[in-house]
């Protein structure tokens, strides 16, 4: 087998690792970062929630009276000790949905804090602007092209040189890590190991060898990309046993979380995780207890709870924050579901995490209290979550290039210093 190629051949296979994967699917894209420090701070695990969350439901207000009013049909029944068709308690006024139960372990251990009313300012109902202004980092300006990750990893006082620095799960780069740091996008690593074996695999990692010879600027990047290759090849994906019981939902969703764990205990360099779970646009049939939203908030909340307890002691050093573009309209529409609103819900967990409380001020659902035609007033900006979470978990400072043009800063004491 003829394993040289061109310069040509080699510009077309180092573009499909940063631009499109020219390389099969489960090919993992990447590039790298100069010689570096071990990183400060936490590793970073993003989770977005596309759709639009209803928080409402989530996070129930079942102290606030005006809840049960709006929601005839959608609203949460109060907590009531030993039901499991209640929502349950956490502080007297606020409650989990009950699929969110896997959450409730965390709370006790404060390593779970929630902030509601929390989103960003921008008032606009369109799924893409609102994903787009809320990965910038940058609400109601597009100007500036990278990522509020991406600007994290750039501005840090540290470099790593893995190319698992920052990774994003799934076929696409979350626009978060947009920026000039390299990321590796990642399908599947089991997807991986299952093509490992195919002459295609040994035909490309021939071709990367063969790369040694060309004696030019891009040889550095051809032995890295080999190198990351067999880093990723020798995580054991099918003999693999999650710590702690740790069961993982089988969805997409749960099967990309397993992966982050297993990358993160592989240490191998991780800081930076960002994983999506569709489907929240719950115009339509919602359910309450049963339906599209449980079923994911079920799906949310083992994912999050099983990557927690798998870590072990490494989840000292991880948090782990869920962010979605907007909340759901407080009124529901003719079609069971709920339209789209404004403020939301995130949920931070870690070992760093000021737990077993709800953060931020929250509004009311008075329909004099309401934002605009009947949604979740905003109180908290979830740059000041994420911020904190920055300065105080991944020990970078540089909020002012991180968040640009953002100045109103308020600290929630959300994360510990």
């Amino acid at each position: 087998m003829d394993t040289k190629f061109s310069r040509r051949d080699f510009l077309k296979l180092a573009g499909s690792f940063a631009v499109a994967p020219a390389l099969p699917a489960w090919m993992p894209r990447m590039a790298f970062a100069p010689q570096g420090v071990e990183p400060p701070g936490d590793i970073l695990i993003v989770v977005f929630q596309r759709g639009g969350m209803d928080g409402i439901s989530a996070v129930i207000p079942h102290g606030d009276v005006d809840y049960y009013h709006h929601r005839r049909r959608l609203a949460i029944p109060e907590p009531e000790d030993g039901s499991d068709q209640t929502g349950i308690d956490l502080d007297g006024f606020f409650g989990l949905h009950p699929s969110l139960r896997p959450l409730k372990d965390l709370w006790d251990e404060k390593t779970l804090a929630i902030v509601h009313a929390v989103g960003s300012p921008d008032p606009t109902h369109s799924h893409f602007d609102a994903m787009d202004y809320m990965e910038r980092g940058t609400p109601g300006e597009k100007a500036i092209p990278t990522g509020w990750i991406g600007r994290h990893l750039q501005t840090a006082s540290w470099q790593n040189d893995s190319p698992f620095r920052a990774i994003g799960m799934g076929g696409v780069m979350q626009a978060a890590l947009r920026g000039p740091v390299p990321i590796t996008t990642l399908k599947s690593i089991a997807d991986f190991h299952l093509q490992g074996g195919t002459a295609q695999l040994e035909e490309i990692r021939a071709r990367l060898a063969s790369l040694y010879d060309l004696g030019s600027a891009l040889d550095p990047e051809a032995v890295e990309t080999f190198n990351a290759v067999d880093i990723l090849a020798k995580i054991d994906v099918n003999n693999y046993t999650p710590a702690a019981n740790a069961a993982y939902p089988e969805t997409e969703f749960g099967m990309a979380m397993k992966q982050v764990a297993q990358i993160a205990k592989a240490d191998i360099g991780l800081e930076v995780a960002c994983v999506d779970i569709g489907g929240w646009d719950t115009h339509n049939q919602q359910g309450q207890l049963d339906g599209e939203l449980p079923i994911l908030l079920q799906e949310l909340s083992s994912g999050l709870a099983s990557l927690y307890h798998d870590l072990g002691d490494r989840a000292k050093r991880v948090t782990i924050v869920t962010m979605s573009e907007f909340g759901r309209r407080i009124y529901e529409n003719g079609s069971s579901g709920t339209d789209h609103g404004h403020g939301n819900c995130m949920f931070v967990v870690g070992g760093g995490v000021n737990g077993g409380k709800v953060h931020g001020e929250w509004p009311g659902l008075a329909p004099d209290k309401l934002f605009g035609p009947g949604d979740l007033t905003l109180t908290t900006d979830y740059r000041d979550v994420l911020g904190e979470v920055v300065e105080k978990r991944l020990k970078n400072p540089s909020l002012s290039e991180i968040f640009p043009n953002y100045t109103d800063w308020k600290n929630l004491g959300v994360v510990q210093g």
